[in-house]
């Protein structure tokens, strides 16, 4: 398989080409882009120059060392929160001038409004509202002469980030074609992949790669991926932004209706093109390292609260069934990969164990009273704190499920198989909604799904509060 750049020339024996296929689900071994290669340059130089237009203003205002630093911080949380440190195709600063001049607005008014206590003002807050003053006029000036540097660089020396486009139809054609006219966007096409046989991939203005999806964008050292396909291959096309997201790679996608599409906080444009800017996978932000320092605190510390409570529900057990008294089951984890899961046992043993392949039904003959307490209760998943401890599972994710059922159920839902990008957890979004035991696995795919499309710390704490009013309540659906 040869994949070369630049515009294609193709014989006609090469016309047959195989379609691009991905490779195989949830290569928990996927290698990602460099640590480097995922630095903007642009956006290291609009925050260094507002760094530097902050310091000159403060500097020359002088407002002494406390009310600098708070205008440093209105400064930096009102324009971080505006999103102006962003990636960006489109380097206009006419375009960013709005939201730029709204959010060092907003910065004064939080200085304005934190002097009020004081009284009447001193010196030194009117030195700091001075310095805001200043500091607008001075990284405005900075900001143009960024992005106009950025468009010159992209240019004349090429800075533009390698880019496969999925979909070889007119819409990705064209794309390809504007990138190429116009570098200043930032955009390096390498190759089009599609799902489909292309007839005439001749007469594309670079060239079709085959193979797999993930082995093109590590083979071609991509950084973009831009979704184009066809509306009647959207499970193809969701599949190619999963594994670009696997990747570490910037996912845009040409929407449904881009002639109607409006400018939006996620959306970008390469001319007339609007793109919609997908978030990175959950596990490359900063803010999941916090989630799993949550997890570990907590599930420590609940370990020790909460083990005379274990003994007790296991003594239960032992004098309604006798031994074991914990179960243990190989459950699918993220990527993928497998893991023993604890649980004390509800069920009866039997003579033969078919746990691995029997799905847990309502009015199982073979649970007992302590049985259905335990699993009422959930107090049955208490041991599931030491999978977490482990790092198998988090507090709040998808339902870890056995191999077998997830072979089953990924044959027949699509993207179930997606789900298992994240860590499993003990509780999550399905399970708030009433998707336990036989229920729906549809309704759970889509739950779990967006649950990592949407993926917070404050919808985690939502999910742990609707958790807490789940079991308070015993709303058992």
């Amino acid at each position: 398989m040869v994949t070369r750049l630049g515009p294609a020339v193709v014989s006609p024996a090469r016309l047959k080409r195989r379609p691009l296929r991905l490779a195989a689900r949830l290569p928990g071994d996927s290698p990602r882009r460099e640590l480097l290669s995922r630095v903007n340059a642009v956006v290291v130089l609009l925050a260094l120059g507002d760094a530097l237009a902050w310091l000159v203003a403060t500097l020359l205002t002088k407002p002494g060392p406390w009310w600098a630093a708070a205008s440093a911080v209105a400064l930096l949380g009102a324009r971080a929160s505006s999103r102006l440190y962003r990636r960006r195709l489109w380097l206009s600063w006419f375009q960013d001038l709005p939201r730029s001049v709204a959010a060092t607005a907003t910065a004064f008014a939080l200085i304005t409004g934190g002097a009020m206590p004081l009284g009447q003002p001193d010196g030194r807050v009117v030195a700091a509202q001075h310095a805001i003053l200043l500091f607008a006029a001075l990284a405005e000036f900075t900001r143009l002469c960024v992005f106009a540097f950025g468009r010159w660089a992209r240019r004349r020396f090429g800075r533009c980030d390698r880019t496969i486009v999925v979909g070889a139809g007119k819409v990705g054609a064209d794309l390809v074609r504007t990138m190429l006219e116009y570098p200043e966007f930032g955009l390096r096409p390498v190759g089009f992949a599609d799902f489909e046989p292309v007839p005439d991939d001749a007469a594309l203005p670079v060239e079709l790669v085959s193979g797999e999806l993930t082995a093109a964008i590590t083979r071609l050292k991509v950084g973009t991926v831009i979704l184009a396909g066809s509306p009647e291959r959207d499970a193809s096309v969701v599949d190619a932004a999963i594994a670009a997201h696997r990747l570490g790679c910037v996912t845009l996608v040409v929407p449904r209706l881009y002639e109607l599409c409006q400018d939006g906080p996620d959306i970008d444009r390469l001319r007339s093109y609007p793109l919609v800017r997908l978030g990175t996978a959950p596990t490359t932000r900063p803010s999941w390292w916090i989630k799993r320092a949550v997890d570990f605190v907590v599930a420590a510390s609940a370990l020790l609260v909460l083990l005379p409570v274990i003994a007790l529900c296991a003594l239960a057990v032992l004098a309604e069934s006798g031994f074991p008294l914990i179960f243990r089951q190989v459950r699918v984890g993220m990527d993928g990969r497998t893991f023993l899961l604890y649980k004390i046992r509800s069920v009866r043993q039997t003579g033969e164990d078919d746990s691995q392949t029997r799905w847990s039904m309502a009015g199982d003959r073979r649970v007992g009273p302590v049985g259905r307490f335990l699993r009422r209760s959930s107090l049955d998943e208490l041991p599931q704190l030491w999978n977490i401890l482990r790092g198998d599972m988090s507090i709040v994710g998808p339902r870890p499920e056995r191999p077998v059922f997830v072979s089953e159920f990924s044959a027949i839902h699509e993207f179930y198989w997606a789900r298992h990008r994240v860590p499993t957890g003990l509780t999550g979004l399905a399970q708030v909604h009433g998707l336990r035991g036989d229920t729906s696995i549809a309704d759970r795919s889509r739950y779990d799904n967006y649950y990592i499309a949407n993926w917070s710390l404050w919808l985690d704490l939502k999910i742990l509060l609707l958790t807490v009013g789940e079991l308070l309540c015993r709303r058992q659906r």
